[in-house]
């Protein structure tokens, strides 16, 4: 198959081109690396079966040739990245659909939205299922990533309707694990960062609200089933991970599993419209795609705890050393 993965370059998105060249997929990669990281594709350049493409999908899609799967993945993903961003993550999910959506229509591929669990706002339904509409600040400072996800979900939908095109949804809960941006603002980022170079772990509020946090390797499986699937056009899937625990027993199990000197500090609530509770029902993907999380938080926070060992260039140091240049 030949492939085209917008936001290729991500977090989520290089774990999915590792994936699809281990099926063996002719994989393009386009990113315009705003939020991207060069380095996370960097072990792929030199394959024979993978191509980058640096490119803003809302100014131009230099894409030839045959294709049989469009990923769309193409956003700015964290709060700090779309407040940083907010033009920008508003125009890739409204405009950067538009364009992708008419690619998929133009050369038969299959499409996949990668939505979100935002699109869910400060959800008054516990867990969230996939027929719940929502309740979404329409203009709050999140309303960027919120909406333009909500928007990109319905301009799908309309293609799908009124193209035809084999189009499919997947709104994705916290996804974490190796090559996440030690800067992007996230819980899990934020916490093993602060315990490895001794800093104290911020939490914000009492910790009380929740998070479901889905390994990435499950993340990317749950994706490639939903667009291989047969019967799945038009469909809508939560993925993520349905264990559910409060911010603070985050904090504590990074900082038992790093062995951190770290304290943990309250700090005020930082953000607007930030989710109390956020927890999938992924009912419906285990039904019809076979899927569920496999990877479980202990080993998947190992994992990845390592993998920012070694970014932090920290290699086998203690947490807090005073040689890290960060210690209390």
């Amino acid at each position: 198959m030949r492939i085209l993965v917008a936001g290729g370059a991500g977090f989520i998105g290089s774990h999915l081109c590792d994936a699809l060249l281990d099926r063996g997929a002719e994989v393009i990669c386009i990113d315009n690396l705003i939020t991207g990281q060069a380095e996370n594709i960097a072990h792929l350049r030199a394959h024979p079966r993978f191509q980058f493409v640096q490119a803003d999908i809302c100014s131009s899609l230099p894409i030839t040739g045959p294709l049989d799967r469009i990923y769309h993945l193409a956003s700015p993903a964290s709060p700090p990245g779309y407040l940083r961003r907010p033009l920008e993550t508003a125009l890739v999910n409204s405009l950067g659909t538009y364009r992708l959506l008419e690619l998929a229509r133009a050369t038969g591929a299959r499409f996949l939205l990668a939505s979100t669990s935002e699109a869910y706002g400060d959800p008054l339904v516990h867990p969230q299922p996939e027929d719940y509409w929502g309740n979404v600040n329409p203009i709050g400072v999140r309303s960027c990533y919120d909406e333009g996800k909500r928007f990109a979900e319905a301009l799908t939908m309309v293609y799908v309707r009124e193209y035809g095109v084999d189009a499919r949804i997947v709104r994705i809960f916290n996804c974490y694990g190796p090559r996440s941006d030690p800067n992007d603002g996230r819980l899990i980022p934020n916490f093993v960062t602060q315990a490895l170079t001794g800093q104290p772990l911020t939490v914000y509020g009492e910790g009380t609200q929740t998070r479901s946090l889905c390994y990435v390797s499950d993340l990317v499986d749950g994706l490639v089933r939903a667009i291989e699937t047969p019967g799945t056009t038009g469909r809508v899937y939560n993925l993520g991970n349905p264990d559910e625990r409060s911010v603070l027993e985050f904090a504590q199990l990074i900082k038992q599993i790093t062995g951190s000197p770290s304290e943990i500090v309250f700090q005020p609530l930082a953000r607007d419209d930030d989710p109390r509770r956020r927890c999938p029902d992924i009912s419906r993907a285990r039904a019809e795609l076979g899927w569920e999380p496999r990877v479980s938080l202990d080993e998947g926070l190992t994992r990845t705890i390592a993998w920012f060992r070694e970014r932090l260039g920290l290699g086998n140091q203690s947490p807090g050393s005073d040689s890290t240049g960060h210690g209390q």
